[in-house]
């Protein structure tokens, strides 16, 4: 049974086309992985299909009584409330069940017995939805979700205007899993979790009864909780049955069949031509050329595979710096209170460290007092000689109006237009995403417009915070050859041991400094 059917979806912006005459089914059950490139139009296709996007042509078709939950990142939560509270709003519709009870308590010490028996009869149907719903087991699933991502570590009474970009998402994403919908849309949800937390939603994921449609680039996430993959290429989508290693191998023989049916093709057109070119102007000969050229003519073209833009990462080295790049001195961080014990700790040339941790805890807030850009609550931070620094900042302004060409332009002013359209196809971006404006750009895109800016200066330090995220394999998998080929030092915060564990020198865990209780 088919619970979301998409037929002859054509879209675009602009002049670029997105998606051309594509079609999708999700039926009862599935776990969906939607995969392809930074900017192919994945979460272009989320919007579509949830009716934020009216696509130009086709329709979407919902099958009935289904209640869609997705993961929206840039869903605003409302200031004032507490984390406990926003994640008791998923049981809205029981709370709300609940006063209408209350209600026809108060109302059944004015009825007439006719009415009496009505009001019991709705009584007993409230109290029976509500006890098979689990209402009175609330908080205790609220607190199980929540501390499945991390949220107990900071804090259920904190009030969400004061989390970060990657806080909120997972308020947003334990919301979402606690109103367990029919079907689960979830666009990176692994972004900003730990690896802790990533093993939990791996498990509710694969528990998970109903459908649910998933972006992602982490591959060993994809590999353990989805059986059908859609791929979105060549504004085409194209469904594989397995997971993300079985599409791999099926895309690789389609790839290989496709270069070989286009070669022959090829092969056999020049034969024509080069039998038409030699017999068409000879009388005796004239018909087999015209009956050749015919044959020619009806010869439905293959298109050769097309090879995407492919990023080259490399980060350009500043003079040595003296042996410590910074040490600390009694250090704690925070902004209002202390996140952190007192720190002595120093990072030395050369060294590749891999900040870990739980979200809550202030790995950021740790790369931003080490760089100086936030005091210290308390204790102080020395840096070395000559130490430059180069930065990668997790979250960028999604309003941002100027161009990916007018981003890295306004920092590098000196550069010609020929300079700075190099330096974007590098990190990967074609002619028509260097003209988009950034609020358009995929999460992947405008990481790699933020790369490409640190690619641009000498440094002899690289301080990255989650830079893996929103990247796509491929993307993901340039970086790491260039940070190991980096001859600096680097110091990084990340959830993907795959990413790192084979050419780091330490590991600094947040969770071994933190004063909450983990």
């Amino acid at each position: 049974m088919s619970v979301l059917t998409v037929q002859n979806i054509s879209h675009g912006f602009g002049d670029r086309a997105i998606f051309q005459d594509v079609s999708f089914r999700l039926l009862k059950g599935e776990h969906v992985g939607l995969i392809g490139a930074n900017g192919e139009g994945k979460s272009t296709f989320l919007n579509i299909v949830t009716g934020k996007l009216t696509p130009d042509e086709g329709k979407v078709i919902w099958s009935n009584r289904v209640k869609v939950g997705y993961l929206d990142q840039h869903t605003i939560l409302t200031p004032g409330k507490t984390i406990r509270e926003v994640l008791r709003d998923a049981f809205k519709y029981l709370f709300e069940l609940e006063e209408e009870m209350l209600q026809i308590g108060d109302r059944m010490a004015e009825a007439d017995e006719a009415e009496l028996e009505k009001l019991l009869e709705d009584m007993g149907d409230i109290q029976n939805t509500l006890e098979s719903s689990g209402f009175y087991m609330i908080d205790a699933k609220v607190e199980e979700v929540g501390n499945g991502l991390g949220l107990g570590a900071i804090g259920f009474d904190r009030e969400v205007q004061d989390l970060s970009g990657g806080q909120r998402t997972k308020v947003l994403l334990a919301k979402l899993l606690l109103e367990k919908p029919t079907i689960l849309l979830l666009d990176e949800p692994t972004n900003y979790l730990d690896v802790e937390h990533i093993d939990w939603l791996t498990r509710f994921l694969q528990d998970y009864e109903n459908s649910f449609v998933l972006i992602s680039h982490d591959i060993e996430f994809l590999n353990k909780v989805v059986n059908i993959i859609y791929h979105v290429e060549n504004k085409e989508l194209t469904r594989y049955v397995g997971n993300y290693n079985d599409f791999m191998r099926l895309y690789e023989i389609k790839k290989e069949q496709q270069i070989n049916a286009f070669n022959r093709q090829q092969q056999e057109i020049a034969k024509l031509e080069d039998f038409i070119a030699r017999n068409k102007a000879r009388v005796a000969t004239r018909g087999m050329a015209n009956s050749r050229q015919k044959r020619l003519d009806k010869i439905e073209l293959i298109e050769k595979p097309r090879e995407k833009a492919k990023p080259t990462f490399f980060f350009k080295e500043a003079r040595t710096p003296g042996r410590f790049i910074f040490t600390t001195k009694d250090l704690v961080i925070g902004y209002d209170g202390p996140l952190t014990k007192p720190l002595n700790i120093s990072l030395e040339r050369g060294q590749k460290i891999a900040i870990v941790g739980c979200n809550g805890l202030g790995k950021s807030t740790l790369l931003k007092t080490l760089l100086g850009f936030i005091p210290s609550y308390d204790g102080k931070v020395e840096h070395g000689d000559y130490v430059i620094p180069g930065y990668f900042e997790q979250e960028s302004n999604y309003d941002n109006d100027r161009s990916a060409l007018e981003e890295l332009w306004s920092e590098f002013p000196t550069f010609t237009q020929f300079e700075v359209r190099q330096a974007l196809a590098l990190a990967g971006l074609g002619n028509d995403r260097i003209t988009s404006k950034m609020k358009v750009l995929s999460g992947g895109e405008q990481a790699k417009v933020r790369l490409s800016k640190l690619m641009q200066r000498e440094c002899n330090v690289l301080i990255l915070d989650e830079p893996t995220n929103h990247l796509d394999v491929e993307a993901k998998e340039e970086l790491k050859k260039a940070l190991k080929d980096f001859k600096g030092t680097v110091l990084f915060v990340c959830h993907e041991p795959e990413f790192y564990q084979d050419w780091i020198t330490d590991v600094w865990n947040v969770e071994n400094w933190s004063n909450k209780i983990i």
